[in-house]
Formats: C-alpha cells, sequence, structure tokens
C-alpha cells in the first residue's frame, strides 16, 4: 500500500492528539510523520505507532523540502489563515479543522457521509474545510431524513461538553468540581468559560452576533446549507453544560407541507446511514448519552417520535464525540476518502 507523509499542526493540543490516536486505530498509511506545534510545545515527544517523534516549530518555512502529503490543521483559525498556504505550495493537501476557510465559496466543507464528491474541489485552493463539531453530528443526521421526506425547517439545541473549549475547559470543569467537594467553589475562577461551568449551563458558546445568536449558533446555520446543498431555514441554541467529552443536541425537524412522518421509516433510514447507530428504546431506559458515545468513532440517535400537533415535525436527539466524530475522526475520513480519490 502507498504511504503518505502526514503533518499535524497543533501536535499538542487536544485535536491534535486524537488525530494520532485515530490514525493509528485505523492504521491510515502513514509514511512520514511531522509533528508540528509552537515554539512554546517545540521539543516536546509525542508516541506515534510505537515510535518517538519529537514536536518541531510551525514556521513558514518548515514545510520546505518535506514532501508532506496531508497536512492536518488543527491549531486555530489565525495559525491556519498564516501557514496553511505553506503547506499547500509545497505541495500538501490541507485538512483544516479551524473555522477560517468552512465558508469560503471554492473550499469544499465536507462530512464524508453527507457530501463525499465536494472533496474533488480540493485542487482548487489545495484545502478541505473540516466543519464545526455541532454541525458535522447533526447533518450526519439530517441528511438521510432529507433524502427521505424533504426538509423545511430545523430548529436545534446544543448540549455541548467543556472539550469543545479544548483542555483548558476540561482542566478548568475538573478543578471546579475538585473545589466543589473541598467546599472552595467559590474560589474557583472563571478562565475557559464567562461564567462558572460546575454544576451550571451556560447559554452562551462564542462571540454575540449584531442579530442576537453567537458565532457558534451562526456556524451550524451556515455550514448545514452549504454541507448539504441546501436551502432551508436552521435556527439554533447553543449551550456549554458541565460534561467531559460528547456534544448532545436536540433537534427539531419540520419537513415539507404534505408530508405524514413514519417514526419507523425515520429509524430504519437513520439506522440504515454511515456510522449513525439507533439507540431507542424509552421503555428501557435505552438512549443516546455523553457516556455511550465518548472515545467512539459513531453518531448515536434516539427519542425519535413524531410531533403531537404537526405530522410533519419530527423530533430527535442525537449524542457524538466531538473530539472525534466533530474534529479527528471527521478529518482522518476526508483523508480517507481523498486516497482513494488519487488513487
Amino acid at each position: 500500500m502507498k504511504q503518505y507523509n502526514v503533518a499535524v499542526v497543533g501536535a499538542s493540543g487536544a485535536v491534535g492528539e486524537e488525530l494520532f490516536r485515530v490514525l493509528e486505530e485505523v492504521k491510515f498509511p502513514v509514511g512520514e510523520l511531522l509533528p508540528l506545534a509552537s515554539a512554546n510545545s517545540a521539543g516536546k515527544v509525542i508516541e506515534f505507532m510505537g515510535d518517538e517523534y519529537r514536536i518541531e516549530e510551525l514556521t513558514e518555512e518548515v514545510f520546505q523540502g518535506r514532501n508532506i502529503d496531508i497536512a492536518f490543521f488543527s491549531a486555530g483559525g489565525s495559525i491556519s489563515e498564516k501557514y496553511a498556504k505553506y503547506a499547500v505550495e509545497s505541495g500538501a493537501v490541507v485538512i483544516d479543522n479551524t473555522s477560517h476557510f468552512r465558508m469560503v465559496d471554492n473550499v469544499p466543507l465536507v462530512v464524508p457521509e453527507v457530501n463525499p464528491q465536494d472533496i474533488e474541489l480540493w485542487e482548487d485552493t489545495g484545502i478541505i474545510a473540516n466543519p464545526n463539531c455541532s454541525t458535522i453530528q447533526m447533518v450526519q443526521l439530517l441528511k438521510p431524513l432529507h433524502d427521505l421526506y424533504g426538509i423545511k425547517r430545523v430548529d436545534v439545541s446544543t448540549y455541548q461538553a467543556v472539550s469543545g473549549a479544548g483542555k483548558a475547559g476540561m482542566e478548568e470543569l475538573v478543578q471546579q468540581m475538585q473545589d466543589f467537594f473541598a467546599f472552595k467553589l467559590g474560589d474557583s475562577k472563571a478562565e475557559a468559560f464567562a461564567h462558572q461551568i460546575a454544576l451550571n449551563v451556560i447559554p452562551h458558546i462564542d462571540v454575540p452576533q449584531e442579530n442576537g445568536y453567537t458565532k457558534e449558533e451562526m456556524k451550524m446555520v451556515n455550514e448545514t446549507n452549504k454541507i448539504m446543498d441546501s436551502e432551508f431555514a436552521v435556527s439554533a441554541t447553543c449551550v456549554r453544560v458541565p460534561v467531559l467529552r460528547s456534544h448532545s443536541e436536540a433537534i427539531t425537524i419540520t419537513f415539507e407541507e404534505g408530508v405524514d412522518v413514519s417514526v419507523e421509516e425515520a429509524r430504519r433510514v437513520l439506522g440504515e446511514f454511515e456510522n449513525v447507530t439507533v439507540i431507542d428504546d424509552i421503555e428501557n431506559n435505552q438512549y443516546p448519552m455523553p457516556m455511550i458515545a465518548t472515545d467512539t468513532d459513531e453518531t448515536y440517535v434516539g427519542r425519535i417520535r413524531k410531533d403531537i400537533s404537526s405530522p410533519n415535525i419530527l423530533h430527535i436527539w442525537g449524542v457524538a464525540d466531538q473530539v472525534r466524530v466533530g474534529a479527528a475522526t471527521n478529518a482522518v475520513r476526508i483523508a480517507q476518502k481523498w486516497i482513494k480519490l488519487e488513487a
């Protein structure tokens, strides 16, 4: 099997570390590996496939002469904005996990189960964008239902884990819970989030926009229709909850007028869709939860039920590990599809 030289920008971050795990688990055909990060992390050692690699500093020149085939970027939008072009100029395809390129017209925004055909557009810029984590797991559930009935509108409320804010978010929740049990919660600092996250929920993720939504919410609105090549209405309310990993979403889907939703058909098409698992038996307390989804590569769906008042409305509950499905795993799946395209 042909091997591919791979660079990982943001090698010391939460998504970077998960990328190494996923690449190893799927036995990705890695030839040379180049872990990259800021000067603060340069020199640290990571392990991959039984070997040790020293993280190098990301610079404008680091890709020159390295023959990198695939460069995963997971170090923040400003880093991708500045350095992705140097990877592309060296001959690599960039798979970018940040928000910087997502809504650029000629950059494909890809969830492989939903729009793999868009990967073919990578040559325009040399870049393939990885969508927002909440968007990825939602469109995996919307796609088979849209194909079945035709979606008119989607309303979603998210329950997003603290790992969406990286290591700092997870560490802050753990520290605040330790402080709570030590009767010191009042002394805890809120740095990763606007407020205390332990024993709390915060209906505010990312920067507020002029329309009253947040940037995170507008990502879900705009990215969904780009990925699905659709024009249906989307509204989102994004909430941070005191869970370490895996985002949950309550999704209300309004289909075209005249549709009479069948719960059984909805379960069937969801259960047959790639990388989606249905857990929907409330009488026996079986439904998706973060503790089920964490550290897996599946998107789980349950609580599938028809609206009480409108026959064309369906309610579902979806959960996925956003560090994997919502970031690292989706990026690796893009790379796998790209390899097949190039073969």
